[in-house]
Formats: C-alpha cells, structure tokens, sequence
C-alpha cells in the first residue's frame, strides 16, 4: 500500500519532548503517529482513557489564581532572587 503524507500542527515544546521520548524507545515521531493510528483502528477509538484532571478545591484555585496573573487579570509581586523571597517570608512568620 502506498504512502501518504499528513500535516499536523502541535506546540514545539511538545513535538520536541515527544521526539526525545520517542527516539528513547527506538523510533521516531513518524512511527509513533503510525503506530498510534493503527491502535485507534484495532481498538475501534482512542486506545486510552480521556479524562479531565480532578483537583482539590485549594489547586483549582491556585490554577485559576496563575491564568489570572498570566493574563495580567490581577498582579503578581515580583522577587529579583529566591534568597528575596525567602527574606519576606521569614518575616511575614
């Protein structure tokens, strides 16, 4: 059967870490798509479980509390070293 090409995009941070996982284990992003492809059609679906991540009422919040500050919804102190950071929060005890 002949082959064909297929275009996908994906973060770059992603596809590098997949690449270093995959030639890990002996094979290349390629291969790992193919053999993916071809688990999904034996299985008939995704071959795994796909799920939403639970998290206690205390991550949520922190989760939510950093898209905040990333999308500059709220502010965020800023330390100019981790030993600054320590020094407030030694005093703040």
């Amino acid at each position: 059967m002949p082959n064909t090409n297929m275009n996908i995009r994906i973060d770059a941070d992603v596809k590098a870490t997949a690449q270093e996982l995959f030639s890990s284990l002996g094979m290349d992003l390629s291969t790992a798509v193919n053999i993916f492809i071809r688990q999904a059609i034996a299985y008939g679906g995704i071959p795994f479980t796909i799920q939403q991540p639970r998290f206690n009422a205390e991550t949520e919040a922190a989760i939510q509390e950093a898209r905040d500050i990333s999308a500059g919804k709220i502010s965020a102190k800023a330390y100019s070293s981790a030993g600054e950071l320590f020094r407030e929060l030694d005093e703040e005890c």
